[in-house]
């Protein structure tokens, strides 16, 4: 039995428990709509005022265990180490730390529940794994690692108490969750089936952040919403803020959908806005039943086809510089003359010998994925034959550079998943919904008292 790992916003930690759930908007509006079961009253009169929670000290006592204000700074600081560019307002910093919480109340509660159930984490375990991810995650000795984490107003103990959590969190899906999970063969060949019935079409991998509305409050949320596009289009990131605002299940991992194909959506708006997006391509807020929507086109695929981008190139990059003080017309001059001469390369092998000639430099790459170049050089190249080059690019004030294509693997046929993935992959689905109603239970029967 293999579990997906949990995603961790802070330093990209791999983990090494499940908790992944994938979700559409439908997901949130279910529980936007479930609301009607308590028959609310459109106009709510408060008969005593409350306090605001957000101005209240966010610390906490979970079944007696405490979670300190230094313990939340360290996570908060640990998360805005990972997006130094983004600057929160004050309201988002109060959204974030209640965020951080949260998370910190779930871990205490996993923790909890692994020692009741005589499986408690011993600290050398932690030790062990935090030594593990410093050299594997992060390519640093765990001393390395801790100067960094300190150097950056968080500690080292922010990433062993989630390590803690998620190995009590491992323990106890193992032991009381995927033991009573099963798959059957036929519904395996089922879903091969639906699958072989579906090559060839396309499948998109979407992320999406969901704020629920009801028609008092949805000017507000939509201003939020075009706030929280407004600071993505400017470099925050989408992984970061649908943690931390995304109100459907997908907010676990960062808003990421999963392979998905659009009717999946079971909005015709949102299919609709999906099928025009290309991949990097953020789009919203679309409002939609129940609130607002933004999605981000991670990525688009055929299913049971190759990818293209994952041929292979082997690539040489022939650039010159111009002197200073050329006027424009000799730029000009000196780039088409330039063009003209690599036009009459014989292919690769005489490149470098002539591009030396004109006073140019040569670089080559003999394995590099389509998929990892920049996304307006792919589409030329893949159509580029053995020894053409590509349109210039660069600065023209500066100089100019193509790339010759000198050689291209293409990949292997796409060979559709085992009999055996297939089924790990439905007992991932069935482990991952069980673990979210299991952490609902230690939720509700929790003591938890707010200071």
């Amino acid at each position: 039995m293999r579990f997906f790992a949990k995603t961790t916003l802070q330093l990209g930690l791999v983990s090494l428990v499940s908790g992944a759930l994938c979700a559409t908007p439908v997901l949130a509006q279910a529980a936007v709509s479930s609301s009607d079961a308590f028959n609310f009253p459109e106009d709510i009169s408060f008969i005593a005022r409350q306090d605001n929670p957000n101005d209240r000290s966010a610390t906490a006592r979970v079944n007696g265990n405490i979670i300190t204000g230094t313990e939340i700074d360290d996570r908060v600081a640990l998360i805005l180490s990972a997006q130094p560019d983004v600057q929160l307002s004050q309201e988002d910093m109060q959204g974030l730390r209640l965020q951080v919480l949260r998370n910190l109340i779930d871990e205490t509660l996993q923790v909890q529940e692994a020692a009741a159930q005589d499986m408690p984490v011993t600290e050398e375990e932690v030790k062990s794994a935090y030594e593990r991810f410093a050299r594997e995650g992060r390519g640093m000795s765990p001393e390395e690692l801790d100067a960094y984490l300190r150097s950056v107003g968080s500690s080292p103990n922010s990433i062993k108490r989630q390590i803690q959590g998620e190995l009590a969190w491992d323990r106890l899906l193992r032991r009381n969750v995927a033991p009573f999970v099963n798959v059957s063969e036929g519904e395996v060949t089922e879903l091969k089936e639906r699958l072989e019935a579906s090559r060839g079409t396309t499948e998109y991998r979407l992320g999406e952040i969901f704020l629920a509305a009801t028609p008092a409050n949805s000017e507000q949320v939509l201003a939020n919403a075009q706030q929280i596009v407004q600071q993505l289009r400017e470099g925050g990131s989408f992984v970061a803020y649908a943690r931390q605002y995304s109100q459907a299940s997908s907010a676990i991992v960062g808003g990421d959908l999963g392979w998905i194909r659009l009717e999946q959506l079971q909005n015709a708006q949102l299919e609709t806005a999906a099928a025009q997006m290309s991949p990097g391509q953020l789009v919203g807020p679309l409002q939609i039943p129940g609130g607002y929507s933004i999605l981000l086109m991670i990525d688009q695929r055929q299913i049971g086809m190759a990818d293209p981008r994952d041929a292979v190139l082997s690539l040489k990059q022939i650039s010159i510089d111009w002197p200073e003080g050329l006027s424009d017309a000799e730029i000009e001059q000196r780039g088409n003359a330039f063009m003209q001469e690599v036009q009459s390369f014989q292919g690769c092998g005489d490149a470098d010998a002539r591009a030396a000639a004109l006073g140019a430099t040569t670089v080559d790459n003999d394995e590099i994925a389509v998929r990892a170049l920049p996304e307006q050089l792919q589409p030329i190249l893949l159509n580029l034959n053995v020894g053409q080059t590509t349109p210039p690019f660069g600065v023209l004030e500066e100089g100019i550079r193509v790339l010759m294509l000198c050689g291209r693997d293409d990949p292997a046929e796409a060979v559709g998943p085992t009999t055996d993935q297939l089924m790990a992959q439905m007992e991932d689905e069935r482990i991952n919904r069980r673990a979210q109603r299991y952490l609902r239970d230690l939720r509700r029967d929790a003591v938890i008292e707010y200071n």
